[in-house]
């Protein structure tokens, strides 16, 4: 492939995660606006304890739908790019999340737009295994923490993107379907995947091994020995950042929105600022101090964080945005180390549906997790703190997780 083309792979690869990212944030600030609108014809008031109560169960079913509508996602669009082509999955894995999230606009109540998000989310699942195999064998001979830093950073890039906008246009009840359409505008980026991105050499030099291999052979080998021991530990290792970061991390920005709109906007800033930072960082710093190290210490830092804000701060509080810098900063280190680690694990032939089901795979254990949790809604009387506080006790997990983990640079 030319330098041009690895180049065009590059920007496709970053803009299509990064536009994930926005798309994996929307719900966070925008569920409590959209329950507020949807109970306003409800025929008496609902009380304000009552309404933090609702918000909260249905923030959970949101991030339910989300983990495993990506799942599942990972798992098609991860057979579709070891089956079709990298760029295939890439470019109707973008069209898939953008269209549909347009249509939720549409919705009148909040299992519609359930229904839809699940949908969408099988688009942003589908993405980040097509996504991560393209750009790993485009870029054959740059290190892997640079690569795995720019994919990490992507999303989160998107998340601050969607900040941004948010202090210039408030997430409110009288206004919030407005994120839905910015959701939408990647469509175009869809097209020009599939027109314009020159697929990988790796795939199509393998396309012959492909065709003669049995239709299910490529997802059934990672079930399978000798790969089936990589693949759970890849579920594994995947699961502790999702749902610490989805069910604890991202309810800062909600938390921050029970006081306004404005502080709600700037934690999603500060939180999304340090997301960049650490994503980017994350891969280098695994590279440096070997996966086991690594991990563990990014398990342990987002542990005492986590705890210190929502046991030991309030919203607004002298040192709040800042400490929403230093969770984001540390949590989602863990999405430059996915990407430094996973794809190493699965050779060429199985790369793509083999990091799809770790990394995707993992969101089925957090969305169990999460939808076991919304009871504690009601024990909490919507106490987000105590809610995220709580559930950031999965990190002691991943703590642990890390002693299993291989020592020095990944298996080829």
């Amino acid at each position: 492939m030319s330098r041009c083309g690895r180049l065009v792979v590059l920007a496709a690869a970053f803009l299509g995660w990064m536009f994930a990212g926005v798309e994996m944030a929307i719900f966070v600030p925008a569920t409590r606006p959209a329950i507020e609108d949807f109970l306003r014809a409800a025929p008496a008031p609902i009380a304000a304890e009552r309404l933090a109560v609702l918000a909260d169960q249905w923030l959970s079913r949101y991030l339910t739908a989300f983990l495993l509508g990506a799942a599942l996602g990972g798992a098609l669009f991860g057979w579709l790019a070891d089956r079709c082509g990298r760029v295939r999955a890439l470019g109707l894995s973008i069209f898939c999340y953008s269209v549909v999230t347009g249509l939720s606009y549409l919705v009148t109540g909040p299992w519609q737009l359930l229904v839809l998000r699940f949908i969408a989310c099988i688009g942003i699942g589908g993405l980040w295994p097509a996504a991560v195999a393209l750009v790993a064998e485009a870029w054959p001979a740059v290190s892997r923490p640079t690569l795995a830093g720019l994919i990490g950073a992507s999303a989160n890039v998107g998340f601050l993107l969607l900040g941004l906008i948010m202090l210039r246009h408030p997430v409110t009840a009288e206004s919030w379907r407005w994120v839905l359409l910015l959701g939408a505008s990647p469509a175009l980026l869809g097209v020009l995947v599939l027109l314009a991105v020159p697929e990988s050499p790796g795939w199509l030099a393998a396309r012959a091994a492909l065709k003669t291999a049995s239709r299910p052979s490529v997802l059934a080998a990672v079930f399978r020995e000798p790969l089936l021991r990589r693949t759970l530990l890849g579920i594994c290792l995947g699961t502790v950042p999702l749902l610490g970061g989805w069910a604890s991390g991202q309810r800062l920005v909600p938390w921050a929105g029970e006081i306004d709109a404005g502080l709600k906007a700037g934690t999603q800033t500060a939180l999304a600022s340090g997301a960049v930072i650490g994503s980017l960082a994350g891969g280098w710093v695994a590279s440096r101090l070997g996966p086991r190290t690594s991990y563990f210490a990014i398990s342990l830092g987002s542990l005492g964080l986590s705890l210190g804000i929502f046991f030991g701060l309030q919203p607004g509080a002298p040192g709040f945005l800042e400490a929403s810098f230093a969770l984001g900063l540390v949590s989602t280190s863990f999405y430059g180390w996915l990407p430094w680690f996973l794809p190493s694990l699965f050779p060429t032939p199985v790369r793509a549906t083999g990091a799809g089901v770790s990394f995707n795979w993992g969101r089925i254990l957090s969305a169990a997790a999460m939808a076991a949790s919304m009871p504690l809604s009601e024990v909490f009387r919507g106490d987000v703190a105590l809610m995220a506080g709580t559930l950031s006790l999965v990190y002691v997990l991943g703590a642990a997780l890390a002693f299993v983990i291989p020592r020095g640079e990944p298996p080829a």
